[in-house]
């Protein structure tokens, strides 16, 4: 109980501060991805020795292909990053309407300047770079664990930097979702894009990663 909790946790953070400061902090690009970035490496250091700091249902996916993490724990993992991300976008969406802000802006990623085949490329490009990154660096023979919630965080951030004025810069079914659901509309109806692009993208690196020798031990 206590690994779906960390991951329920640490994904409600995610979505709380990442889309928070999008919306209620109105940061700008370097601001944002440094939300994310930062809290993906604070949350991992913080509840990573429990579950091992997931976070993100692309990266279960690479963990149980992988056979890291068995079918049941990588299905409830899963379950508890899609609570995660729920609940901070109903505790934001108070805070939300009580400043007046735009009803239908949560943070939802989304592409306005892209076509669906484009934002799906690219977001799939770009969660196979975050999810290879993470399962060298948690590698037994080839990472280092003292070290390595800070390149997860680095590389989350320079792919945002990369893709939010692209697609919104999900990387993440979970962070996607409770803001889809919440905003509705564009970011709902898009939203299949950021639930199977990333989750393919994983799958690709969870097998290059294996070529490189991230299970080797």
């Amino acid at each position: 109980m206590r690994k779906y909790l960390a991951e329920f946790i640490g994904t409600f953070v995610l979505v709380f501060v990442g889309t928070g400061t999008v919306v209620i902090g109105k940061g700008d690009l370097l601001a944002i991805a440094l939300a994310f970035g930062l809290s993906v490496t604070v949350m991992a250091f913080a509840v990573g020795g429990i579950s091992g700091g997931h976070f993100n249902p692309g990266v279960t996916v690479a963990m149980m292909l992988n056979k890291r993490l068995d079918v049941k724990d990588g299905i409830f993992y899963i379950v508890a990053q899609a609570l995660g991300s729920i609940v901070a976008s109903a505790v934001l969406s108070i805070y939300i309407h009580a400043l007046g802000l735009v009803k239908d802006g949560f943070g939802q990623t989304d592409f306005t300047k892209l076509s669906a085949i484009q934002a799906f490329g690219i977001e799939t490009l770009a969660t196979f770079i975050f999810v290879l990154v993470i399962l060298m660096v948690t590698s037994t023979k080839y990472g280092n664990a003292a070290f390595a919630p800070v390149a997860i965080g680095i590389t989350l951030s320079l792919m945002i930097m990369v893709l939010l004025n692209l697609t919104g810069a999900s990387l993440n079914a979970a962070r996607s979702l409770g803001p889809a659901l919440f905003a509705g509309g564009s970011g709902l109806a898009h939203y299949w894009v950021y639930l199977i692009a990333p989750t393919l993208g994983a799958a690709i690196a969870a097998f290059v990663g294996r070529i490189l020798g991230s299970e080797d031990k």
